[in-house]
């Protein structure tokens, strides 16, 4: 099985970026602890900016799938509804 890795960023709307600041830790503790992550970074671009720059590896497609779907039924993925997402997936 291959792994899995996404790359790319997020960038949150001037409205939503209280949420996603506060909502932003807990996500990645969750990712953490999912079997199957192997690295999971999300780092703001600077101070004040919108943007948020994502790296990710998981074990496989299935940890990956599993991963997305948790995600979109999430906080975070209720917080992120309107965050643009530009992401390459490679692997599996």
């Amino acid at each position: 099985m291959a792994k899995i890795i996404l790359s790319g960023h997020i960038e949150a709307p001037n409205d939503d970026l209280d949420l996603v600041l506060a909502e932003l830790q807990n996500h990645i503790a969750l990712t953490k602890q999912e079997a199957g992550c192997i690295t999971f970074t999300v780092t703001r671009a600077s101070e004040n900016s919108p943007r948020f720059d994502v790296y990710e590896e998981f074990t496989d497609r299935a940890a990956f799938d599993e991963h997305q779907t948790r995600v979109k039924a999430s906080r975070w993925g209720e917080v992120t509804k309107n965050v643009e997402r530009f992401y390459t997936v490679t692997g599996g």
